[in-house]
């Protein structure tokens, strides 16, 4: 006798009979890879796109591309040391002193120091600042233990320090600077300052101890032109 084809049918129309709970494990299946995919898509892949969100968006695509501030991140990256991964990561090192006018590519040089430092590969922490974030920082504020905010300038690994020099000079701000400098100096923590200031006016800016610190620990980068910011007709 044959079978029923009706049967059949109803067999393959109804879920129940092919393993019970079927469409939840077809769901779950279909749902991981997009889940997953989705996730990746929003994470960085690389060390460098982790800095660049962190880099403001005018910096993004920021290259170091002077003589001189290659040279300094080669330096740097030599001096590194092996971390418990394998991957070299930044150690003691020069300084980099960064001088200018108003628009001549100071900072734009600061950030593609680093993108270059993690594009070779060199692991680093690093923390950006300018001189009136410095000491804004300090100023009492309820709940805020700026102490704590200058230790941490003071260890980061490395650290920014944009436009050095340009917050009007009190004894107290020269207090600040000196205790920062001073700590990344016996450290030889790797620091990059930028400033308008042009080397002769260093000292009478920021105060004589100040001056001989960063003449010591810092490799000097000019840079000259006029200002990129003003676009002419």
């Amino acid at each position: 006798m044959t079978s029923t084809p009706t049967a059949v049918r109803t067999a393959d129309r109804d879920p129940k009979l092919i393993g019970g709970g079927w469409r939840e494990r077809f769901a779950r299946i279909q749902a991981v890879p997009t889940t997953a995919a989705e996730h990746e898509a929003d994470q960085p892949s690389t060390v460098l796109e982790l800095a660049d969100r962190r880099i403001p968006p005018r910096y993004r695509l920021a290259v170091a591309d002077h003589p001189e501030v290659t040279t300094w991140v080669q330096q740097v990256t030599l001096a590194s040391r092996r971390g418990p991964g394998g991957a070299p990561g930044i150690a003691q090192g020069p300084s980099l002193l960064i001088t200018g006018s108003t628009g001549s590519g100071k900072t734009h040089q600061a950030y593609g120091a680093v993108r270059s430092l993690l594009a070779g590969g060199v692991r680093l922490r690093w923390i950006k600042t300018t001189a009136e974030e410095l000491y804004a920082a300090q100023r009492p504020r309820q709940g805020v233990d700026g102490e704590q905010e200058m230790r941490a300038l003071m260890a980061c690994p490395l650290l920014i320090v944009d436009d050095l020099g340009a917050a009007k000079a009190t004894e107290w701000t020269e207090a600040l600077t000196l205790r920062l400098v001073n700590h990344r100096y016996e450290y030889m923590l790797p620091t990059i300052f930028t400033t308008n200031l042009p080397l002769g006016d260093i000292r009478t800016a920021l105060g004589d101890r100040t001056a001989s610190r960063l003449a010591e620990m810092c490799e000097r980068v000019i840079l000259t032109g006029p200002d990129r910011r003003r676009r002419t007709a």
